[in-house]
């Protein structure tokens, strides 16, 4: 018999021992045990995304299983004591656990929600949590771990890329900050600049290049499809190329040849996404200029890599109808005129063809035979001044002038090497001078060429008023690869001015110069050309060997020293 209690219009019947259950504190155990279970074997991945979600995830999972416990023990408490509850049939027993179960389940269900099938992204609600545990992540640094954080990157790549604040706009807002009249920037633009910083991270550029590539393709992609170039990813980009070019197994190596990597290959999809636009290259500044120190112990395989990313800028901005002067590609001339600077380490050496020095010259005359295809498919250059004078200077200097230039400081580079004779021959005339006589004979290649004998002539008619060693260089490369005299017929035709005036300036002012600065006059001289100082001539001697009998020479008569034209 139930016994009723009453209080005002309220009334009370103990809650029946006996009845049904099919929720109690046993069966939340048991489904507890279960969440932890899974929370455990869940990766990190699981977890990153359970503490990134939109909402406040852990703490919400936490609060709810803790009141849903609580209720449920307390429920069965109250069953085992009968003590007494509402009569009335609004809330029952059975509805009671049914809505505690459902309270149960459903966290349970969101907890997997965000962890398994829906992958939570960077945005308004979560903007602060996301770079926290972003933070967290990759402090700790852990390889393993990151290359997991690095594949979930490339899902908020889209939501980073749109909430960043351009650097012009971030510089305007730096400087008024102090305005209490102007507000600050919102809160999801302030941590998606922090976070396209904090991604910069050597260790995680790393990962990204070594296991998960479509990270950095999501980026670069983002951007050239949004065209916002001009937001803080100039350390991430500087980094993640550096980690490329050090890393041999990295895209960068994979994207060659169609015939060495295939459809890939041809394709190029992460080099194209990031210097197939040479708008972007240029803004970010740091795409072309990843390592100014490191760059100098680069082997010639990774100078061959970074010469391709070149050539993709290169026909970018040649494709379109203006070219405005690239600072990039202006800074990627100086790295790779600078690739040759080991030359200087073949001089006296034989056998010098599998160095790893001569190799750097063989990529970087390979780029600039691929450079001047490009420019010649530009046809005939009317736009471009021929001879640039100096008081004009920069402004009006072209791609041209940069290649004719770069041209000029691998010569001044190899001039280096002025023995065994064989070897200079080979490095100066056979690996340069010879492909620039023969191959570059298209509409640029010819501008580039008569540009090139400009630099040259320039270079050693400047020690009439200061005599220098890197003319003197210059001398002794011309003197050897064009030899001391005048060749018939039209054979090397249109250096033939060139090779007419520096013999004209050798015979006026040589022996002068070996009086004044004799040190500076030896410089002028490779193996195989002497200084016969008594019958005031040089002599270029060639050796005796399977094909030549006896020696033979070639002599230039020089001009007695001229006190009053010196």
């Amino acid at each position: 018999m139930v016994l009723e209690k009453c209080f005002a219009a309220v009334c009370f019947i103990p809650l029946d021992p006996n009845g049904s259950k099919f929720f109690g504190f046993s069966e939340f155990l048991a489904g507890l045990a279960l969440m932890v279970l899974a929370w455990t074997i869940g990766d990190v991945r699981y977890h990153f995304r359970v503490q990134t979600a939109p909402i406040p995830l852990q703490r919400l999972t936490f609060s709810v299983v803790a009141i849903v416990g609580v209720l449920t023990l307390l429920t069965d408490l109250w069953r085992a004591q009968g003590w007494l509850v509402p009569q009335g049939g609004m809330l029952t027993p059975p509805l009671w656990q049914a809505f505690l179960a459902g309270i149960f389940l459903l966290t349970f269900l969101t907890w997997t929600w965000f962890a398994f099938i829906r992958r939570p992204t960077f945005g308004k609600r979560n903007a602060k949590r996301y770079a926290e545990t972003l933070y967290r992540r990759i402090l700790k640094g852990d390889p393993k771990e990151l290359s997991v954080i690095a594949d979930e990157l490339t899902y908020s790549a889209k939501a980073l890329v749109h909430y960043a604040t351009e650097r012009r706009a971030l510089r305007n807002s730096r400087r008024i900050q102090d305005d209490d009249e102007q507000p600050d920037l919102p809160i999801v633009e302030a941590y998606a600049n922090d976070i396209l910083l904090l991604i910069a991270d050597k260790r995680l550029c790393r990962v990204i290049v070594e296991s998960s590539s479509g990270t950095a393709l999501a980026f670069f992609n983002e951007m050239g499809q949004t065209k916002k170039y001009d937001i803080q990813v100039e350390i991430f980009a500087k980094n993640i190329v550096r980690e490329a070019l050090l890393n041999t197994n990295s895209f960068l190596y994979h994207e060659a040849m169609g015939y060495e990597s295939g459809l890939i290959g041809h394709h190029k999809p992460l080099s194209q996404a990031m210097f197939g636009n040479h708008m972007m290259v240029d803004t970010i500044r740091t795409l072309l200029d990843p390592d100014s120190v490191g760059r100098f112990k680069w082997t010639a395989v990774q100078w061959q890599a970074y010469c391709r990313l070149v050539l993709i800028t290169l026909r970018d901005q040649v494709d379109k109808p203006h070219w405005n002067h690239s600072t990039a590609l202006y800074r990627a001339k100086d790295y790779i005129e600078n690739a040759v600077s080991g030359l200087y380490k073949l001089n006296t050496v034989a056998n010098t063809w599998e160095s790893d020095a001569a190799q750097c010259l063989k990529v970087v005359m390979d780029f600039i035979r691929d450079a001047v295809k490009i420019l010649d498919k530009k046809g005939q250059p009317n736009h471009v001044r021929l001879r640039v004078r100096a008081e004009y200077g920069h402004p009006r200097e072209s791609l041209y002038d940069d290649i004719a230039s770069m041209i000029f400081e691998v010569i001044f580079h190899a001039s280096s090497v002025v023995s065994p004779q064989w070897e200079c021959w080979s490095i100066q005339h056979n690996s340069i001078w010879g492909p620039i006589s023969r191959e570059l004979n298209g509409p640029g290649g010819r501008v580039i060429k008569f540009k090139l004998r400009r630099l040259l002539y320039d270079e050693i008619i400047g020690m009439n008023s200061f005599p220098n060693f890197k003319g003197a260089k210059i001398l002794g490369f011309c003197l050897n690869v064009m030899g001391l005299k005048m060749r018939d017929g039209d054979y090397d035709k249109e250096n033939r001015p060139l090779h007419k005036s520096i013999l004209g300036w050798t015979k006026a002012h040589y022996v002068s110069l070996h009086i004044n600065t004799p040190r500076v006059a030896e410089a002028c001289l490779v193996d195989g050309i002497s200084y016969d100082v008594e019958n005031l001539q040089l002599v270029k001697t060639y050796a005796a060997d399977g094909l030549r009998g006896e020696a033979s020479y070639v002599r230039l008569k020089l001009e007695p020293a001229n006190p009053t034209r010196e």
